[in-house]
This record gives C-alpha cells, structure tokens and sequence, in this order.
C-alpha cells in the first residue's frame, strides 16, 4: 500500500479505544491533530460510569463519580430472592379428610445485591469482546449487552472529534490489538463484531480497521519518508496488550509480512507492583493469634481472601463488608508490629482507596524510566518506599521473559532474524520502561527509535483513513 496518495476530499479520521486509555486524531493531509479527548489532555482513560437512574459519565469523570460514591461505604449484600417453594403437596392424606399442611420457604440466589451501591463503573470493557459467552451483564435491575457499556465511551469521541472540526462525521478508522484478550478461537472475529455494532451504534457507520501496531508504523513512515527499502518492526507495549507488526517498507509503499499479540500489558505491571511492595506491608505473611471455642489458635492471616479485590481496583470496594472487615478489625487491635500494617489495610478498605495506590504505581514507574531510584509516596495509607529501579526489574523478571518470547515468536511468524530488521519502532506506555528499551537495544543494536507512546496509534489511524487504506 502506498505511504503517500492522491489528495482526499475528506478528512481522515482515527479512533484507537484502549483497554485502559484512548485517544483520536484528525489528518487533513498535512497535518495531524489530535482530539482533547479529556480537555486539556488528549489522551482519556477507557471508563464508563452508571448510577442507579441510568445516566452515564465517561473518561476521568466515571472514575471521579466512582471515586466519590464508594469513599466510606459500607457495603452490606443481601440475598436475592428467586421466589418460593412448597415444602409440602397439599394433597388428601385420607379419604374425606383435609389437605396436608404445605409450608413455603423463600428461594434464595447469591448473595451480591448491593443496595447501597450508588453506581456501576465499567474499566477494561473491551477485554471482554472476544468472550463469546460473556454477552451480557447485570447493571442494578437491567440486563446490559457489552457493546452497550462500550458504545458511551465511543460516542464521546465522537462528540469530542465533532466539535473540533465543527461538523458531523460518520466515517473513521478503528484500532484493534492484533489478539483479543479470551480463549475462545473466534475471538477475534467476534470482538470486532461486537466493536463494529458499538462504532455503528455511536454514529461511526463508515468504519474501516486496522491493528494497533500497524497503525503506529504507518504513522512513523509517514512522517520519516526513505527512498530505499527496509523491513521494520513495530512494538505497541500498551496499557492491556503487547503488539507487534513486522512490514516492508518499498520505496513510497509498504506490505505487512506478519503479526502478533499476547495479553500482557501495563496493567499486569501495576498489579505485580502491587502483589510485591504493598501486600506485605498491608499484613501480607503475618500471623494471626485469636481465641476459637475456647482454644488459643494462632495461624496466619487469610490475606488471600483479599488480593484479588486488591488488585482490581472497580471492584475493591466489595472488601467493605463485614466478612472482610471484622477479621482485619480483629488482628488491628492486638498490640504488635504488624498491627500497624492493617490499620492501613482496614483504612484501604473502608476509604476505597485502591484506585490512589495505582495512580502512586503509575508515578513511580514513570518516574523509575528516568531515574535509578524512586519514592512509591502513597499518603493516604502511609506508606513511603523506595524502589530502585534494579528491584522494580526483578519483579517483573517473568513479564519482561514473556516480552522477550514474543518478539521470538513474530520474527518467525515473519520468517525472518533479528539481523533482518533494519528498523524498530518502540511505542506504548509500558515501552518506555527501561528493561524493555534495553532489551530492544540488545536484539537490535542501533536500529531502535521511539515515537509518540501514547498517540502514536490514533495518528496513525487517521493517515489510514484519509488514505483509504485496507490494513485489517
């Protein structure tokens, strides 16, 4: 496909809706701009909020009434009633006589009506486009398909990229990673199914699409024109999944040659920092001295009932509740050490602050890509660490070995070398940590260049669609 073609009539409009961020961009030809999807910042987080009378907010906002709805909210579940069931038949035991006594008894379902619970937010919906059994799901009272709880979010976009060039539209290039997240075979064809109805349903009837790291490269070769040719790799380290694209660049034209993609993104990060310099100084690994029917027993604390509420900050305000709550209260009350540590787990829980330790591990990685060392400061908890940057890469010593298989696993699927690369492109948030750069540099000495980590994509989407390019 060609790098450069004929002036268009239209503008060329791209839209890369994240697992965690997105972002759009507008190309006339010349020049791209890009949209202020969350005013003054172009680049909005992936979120949808509902309340209880079925108004939505997006982006920054969902997580800001989120946020506000959960802080000190004792959350009490109660049974769901499904209905109820006779005990007994009612039938004539004897002859003339009268029926049986029939009791009933309430049927009840899980236990996870929240009453109290002011709204719903939704992050990360588009891991789930590729499940063909998770079609829909409940929000209070109401059955939800998925493209429902995407289409929100798109139709923002829309509105946002509108107003900047004061018209309507109805056509644009979409993003999408190389593999959707599932295990389900078709996957793939049934997320950008599902995608294609929530851009249909948001006002995009027009769509075209292309994968993620593609788009990056098309947005590099477009602003790096060369004469000679070259085979390049593009590497998209986002927020949810880790992509890659090899392609031939040919004089002012290009052919994709292979790509690949696995789940691993910035989030798996966020959480492994979590599990590794949190847990453990919320009470992870301590022990638990209690009076149980009159015997002394002493165990260690159940801290796995609690990490994967941790680590999934939506749905962390779920730990206030009783059953959770009680046992820290407990162990917080006996008088050593470690009582220290669940005051913070219990003050975590009851002011929902799960979401403020991810935006403290976001700072600290941004921070450790430009420096040896640095402060996970997280106030609200007390909690003041040092990391150097030699103990942040030990942690996600096992990520950065996944990183390194999938690079093996493109070039074969390009049926090339890393000796064949003349050109790689790093882009994403999670490319600019350090291990991942040295990595790149090793495989491929000299040849690495970084272009716009967090908006390379949607650039690249618009120059796609202005060009009419067919990349998917």
């Amino acid at each position: 496909m060609p790098l450069t073609a004929q002036k268009s009539a239209r503008l060329g409009i791209g839209i890369d809706f994240g697992t965690s961020n997105s972002a759009a961009a507008v190309f006339d030809g010349e020049q791209i701009t890009l949209v202020k999807l969350a005013a003054p910042d172009s680049v909005m987080p992936s979120a949808l909020y509902i309340d209880k009378a079925y108004q939505n907010s997006i982006g920054q906002h969902a997580i800001n009434d989120y946020i506000e709805g959960n802080t000190g909210r004792k959350v009490e579940l109660s049974l769901e009633v499904l209905g109820e069931a006779r005990t007994g038949t009612g039938e004539v035991a004897n002859p003339g006589g009268v029926p049986a006594e029939s009791e009933t008894a309430t049927v009840y379902g899980q236990a996870f009506n929240d009453a109290g619970m002011p709204g719903r937010l939704f992050r990360g919906t588009k891991r789930l486009l590729g499940n063909r059994e998770t079609d829909r799901t409940l929000v209070f009272d109401k059955a939800f398909r998925l493209v429902a709880l995407v289409t929100p979010i798109l139709v923002g976009i829309r509105q946002a990229i509108e107003k900047l060039i004061g018209a309507k539209i109805q056509h644009a290039c979409l993003g999408h990673p190389v593999n959707f997240e599932g295990s389900d075979s078709g996957r793939n064809s049934i997320a950008l199914q599902r995608l294609g109805e929530s851009y249909g349903y948001a006002g995009i009837a027009e769509q075209s699409f292309c994968p993620e790291p593609t788009a990056a490269a098309i947005s590099f070769l477009h602003n790096n024109p060369q004469s000679h040719d070259e085979l390049v790799l593009t590497v998209d380290f986002g927020g949810g999944t880790l992509d890659f694209s090899v392609l031939r660049r040919e004089g002012t034209s290009f052919e994709v040659q292979a790509t690949h993609g696995i789940g691993l993104g910035g989030d798996r990060i966020d959480q492994t920092i979590f599990r590794e310099i949190v847990f453990p100084l919320l009470g992870q690994g301590e022990r638990w001295t209690r009076t149980v029917d009159g015997s002394r027993v002493d165990t260690l604390f159940p801290f796995e009932d609690y990490t994967e509420l941790l680590i999934n900050w939506p749905i962390s305000y779920m730990l206030n509740q009783n059953k959770y709550t009680a046992a820290v209260m407990q162990r917080m009350a006996q008088p050593d050490p470690g009582a220290e540590k669940f005051r913070r787990l219990y003050d975590l829980i009851q002011q929902n602050y799960s979401y403020q330790v991810f935006e403290a591990i976001k700072d600290l990685k941004a921070e450790l890509s430009v420096a040896e060392s640095a402060l996970l400061d997280i106030p609200e908890i007390d909690i003041e660490v040092v990391v150097e940057r030699w103990e942040f890469e030990l942690m996600i010593s096992d990520l950065l070995f996944e990183f390194e298989q999938a690079i093996t696993a493109v070039l074969n699927k390009a049926g090339c070398r890393a000796d064949d690369i003349d050109l790689v492109i790093r882009t994403g948030g999670s490319s600019l940590i350090p291990a991942v750069k040295e990595i790149l540099d090793n495989q491929f000495r000299g040849k690495v260049v970084e272009h716009d980590p967090f908006t390379s994509v949607a650039a690249g989407l618009a120059i796609a669609d202005y060009y009419q390019y067919t990349t998917a």
